[in-house]
């Protein structure tokens, strides 16, 4: 059976260990959040051909979601060199979006030429909650952009990103989700079929830690 853009990304990403699932030994987010999930994809980067499908993908998905497209900004740091090579691919115009402006110089948030009314679509590699990518749209809405969406690699697909993005009126559109990456992990033999049920659950309410001992 032909593979699904979803699956393709998600069986890349668990290949080049850029996603790692360890749910009877759960990482620790900087939020102190236990997490059966640790998500690094800097390492798509480092490997050619995984970078070359994504960034692809990436173009095709601006394309079809977002066809009146005029400029691309990355959200620093991860996901510059995301908007930078698809933006090469697209012969778009591309900056990035810092999480705070610069206390010296000009004092930028918003590097690279911004002008008034420009179609944006915002470029991630990853989606948690969505609150460091709204940031960003709404520092661009600020400077007078018109936001078209976000994409992103890679989306947990948390109920809370999911409202964060309706109330700031935000479309969000991403390669692959954790859905599809925890069905590609049991396929592949990285977790057992009983581990899906306890991630998604992870998924539903990470402050809930029941999951960790499969309540």
């Amino acid at each position: 059976m032909e593979q699904t853009v979803e699956q393709r990304i998600a069986k890349d990403l668990l290949e080049i260990e850029a996603v790692f699932l360890r749910p009877d030994e759960p990482f620790t987010w900087a939020s102190g959040i236990k997490s059966p999930i640790y998500c690094d994809n800097r390492l798509t980067l480092t490997s050619p051909s995984v970078r070359q499908v994504i960034e692809e993908q990436l173009a095709a998905l601006i394309m079809k979601e977002f066809p009146e497209v005029e400029l691309l900004m990355g959200t620093a740091t991860a996901g510059i060199p995301h908007a930078a090579i698809v933006g090469h691919l697209l012969q778009l115009p591309m900056g990035y979006v810092r999480g705070k402006a610069k206390s010296h110089g000009r004092v930028n948030q918003i590097e690279g030429r911004l002008p008034k009314g420009a179609h944006v679509v915002v470029v991630e590699d990853l989606i948690s909650t969505g609150g460091s990518s709204l940031d960003a749209v709404e520092a661009l809405r600020d400077a007078g952009a018109e936001v078209l969406g976000i994409v992103s690699i890679f989306t947990y697909g948390m109920q809370l990103a999911q409202k964060n993005m309706a109330k700031h009126h935000v479309q969000l559109r991403s390669l692959t989700n954790l859905d599809a990456l925890v069905q590609v992990a049991h396929i592949e033999g990285y977790i057992k079929e009983i581990d899906i049920e306890r991630i998604l659950k992870f998924r539903d309410n990470p402050q809930d830690t029941r999951w960790i001992h499969h309540a």
